[in-house]
């Protein structure tokens, strides 16, 4: 369908699941079943993480000079109770280790500060096969654009992640439509928009403030971009994170728009009833299950991966009645082909 056509059709994933041959293991699963993993069931293929933290030094070092006291980023891991994430290098590691350990074929990880592209880049650069680099950026930072530009041609990063009610920036500002535009020109790159609700857990633990304008994570201006950007795959996080309605009618508008399942969705509580089971199939019944993306939202060490966020939207998934194919699209087929592996390094 071409974008802002009419509606898309519905689809219908209710069918039974077909009978499959048996699937010899990749190297991946068989490096998780060396680790002891315990990820997707045996027979099926292994999950996708379309949302994780890259939680690096430079990250709590940043959330450091915000609080404005002099500590050091291993400070901040000392009061929090948290691993000190060490170098890029070593964080890097421990993430694809506990992704073997759960069974986890590949996953995203995002630079959470602005100005961390770096970080990710070296993770993505270290595990090509295994980590695709996302990264936070603040169109109203001087050299936004050409940060973006360094992100996506030189560290190897394909999704640019916008935060409209953090940063102040409408997605109607044409700063942010030349990061867009950025997208725009590489194929292959992803734009990533947080919409609805939005608390960021490490900064209440800090006791800084989070002065967002929620105003302003709209998934209806999400379409506009959509619309003027067609061959841009976006995403909207946590099913919209409270605007699950209008991120369904912004999806429906433009066949580019996807949702990601990550985190516990504790959005739904503003919705008295509503149950992850019932926000699945009512994703699927409208996007389709080829624009829904699992993830967990896991960030942080020694928690790291959350297998339980998994069990319960793999869970949700069946109850829901969403059959073995649709399943096997959202908790992984959907995040190979937006981000399809790429073994190597990026340019130096």
């Amino acid at each position: 369908m071409v974008p802002g056509s009419g509606a898309l059709p519905r689809a219908r994933n209710l069918a039974p699941p077909k009978r499959e041959a048996p699937r010899r293991a990749c190297p991946a699963e068989a490096r998780s079943a060396k680790a002891g993993g315990t990820g997707y069931a045996v027979g099926r293929p292994m999950p996708c993480d379309a949302h994780c933290h890259f939680f690096s030094s430079q990250f709590f070092a940043a959330l450091a000079r915000q609080r404005g006291r002099g500590e050091a980023a291993s400070d901040l891991c000392r009061e929090l109770a948290w691993d000190d994430p060490g170098t890029d290098e070593a964080l890097a590691d421990r993430w694809v280790q506990e992704l073997d350990r759960h069974g986890v074929s590949r996953a995203a990880l995002i630079a959470s500060v602005p100005g961390d592209e770096a970080s990710v880049g070296t993770a993505v650069t270290r595990h090509a096969d295994r980590l695709v680099g996302f990264f936070m950026t603040d169109p109203s930072a001087d050299g936004a654009v050409e940060r973006a530009s360094h992100a996506l041609d030189r560290l190897g990063l394909r999704a640019i992640c916008l935060f409209p009610a953090m940063h102040h920036v409408a997605l109607t500002d044409p700063r942010v439509d030349a990061l867009v535009h950025l997208a725009a020109d590489r194929p292959g790159t992803t734009v990533f928009v947080h919409c609805g609700v939005l608390s960021v857990g490490v900064r209440g633990k800090l006791g800084l403030p989070s002065r967002f304008d929620l105003r302003l994570g709209d998934p209806l201006a999400v379409s506009r971009l959509a619309l003027d950007y067609p061959h841009v795959p976006f995403v909207v996080p946590h099913f919209g994170a409270g605007l699950l309605r209008e991120t369904l009618m912004a999806g429906e508008a433009c066949a580019n728009i996807h949702v990601d399942s990550s985190s516990s969705n504790r959005w739904m509580a503003h919705t008295p009833g509503l149950t992850l089971e019932a926000v699945l199939r009512s994703a699927v019944s409208v996007l389709g299950p080829a624009r829904v993306l699992f993830g967990t939202d896991s960030s942080f060490f020694p928690r790291g991966w959350q297998k339980g966020v998994y069990e319960q939207q793999l869970a949700a998934a069946e109850a829901a009645g969403l059959d073995e194919h649709a399943r096997s699209q959202i908790f992984g087929g959907n995040f190979n082909r937006l981000f399809p592996a790429k073994p190597g390094s990026p340019k130096p």
